[in-house]
C-alpha cells in the first residue's frame, strides 16, 4: 500500500464533492490513451508543480527517472523513499509515496500546489479536496 496524493487542474474539476469523486473515479481508469509518466501531457501549472516536487520527490519511472531498476544492488537509491511514482494525466497528477514520510509529503504536495495554483486531494488520508486560494488546515 502506498499514501496516495493527487493534484489538478482546478478549472476542470467539479467543486461538489459527490461530482469531484465521480470525476476522480473517471480520472483514475487512466484511459486517455497517452504514456501516464510523461509530463508533456499535462497543464503548465501541473508540470510546473512536477518539476518542482521531484527536485525533493525523484520520479521512479519515465523520461524524468532517476531511479531504475538495473542500479547496482548497494546503491542508495535502492531504499530511498522519497521516490515516488507519478501518474501524469491531463488533468490530474497522481503521486504514490510511501508511508514513513507520509506527512512530509502531503506538507510538500500542498505547499507546491498553493504556489502553483492548483488543487489538492488526499485520497489516502481524509479524502479532502482543496482548490486555489482555499487553506488546508
Amino acid at each position: 500500500m502506498s499514501y496516495d496524493l493527487m493534484v489538478f487542474d482546478a478549472a476542470t474539476a467539479p467543486r461538489e464533492q459527490d461530482a469531484f469523486m465521480e470525476w476522480y473515479d473517471a480520472q483514475a481508469q487512466w484511459s486517455e490513451g497517452h504514456s501516464y509518466d510523461n509530463s508533456e501531457v499535462t497543464t503548465a501549472e501541473l508540470r510546473a508543480w512536477y518539476d518542482e516536487m521531484r527536485q525533493t520527490f525523484p520520479a521512479m519511472n519515465g523520461p524524468d527517472a532517476t531511479w531504475s531498476r538495473d542500479l547496482p544492488n548497494d546503491s542508495p537509491l535502492w531504499d530511498d523513499p522519497h521516490v515516488t511514482d507519478y501518474c501524469i494525466g491531463t488533468q490530474v497528477i497522481y503521486c504514490a509515496f510511501t508511508w514513513s514520510i507520509a506527512e512530509q509529503a502531503r506538507d510538500a504536495v500542498v505547499k507546491l500546489a498553493e504556489r502553483h495554483k492548483v488543487g489538492f486531494f488526499d485520497a489516502s488520508g481524509d479524502g479532502r479536496i482543496v482548490f486555489p486560494g482555499e487553506p488546508y488546515e
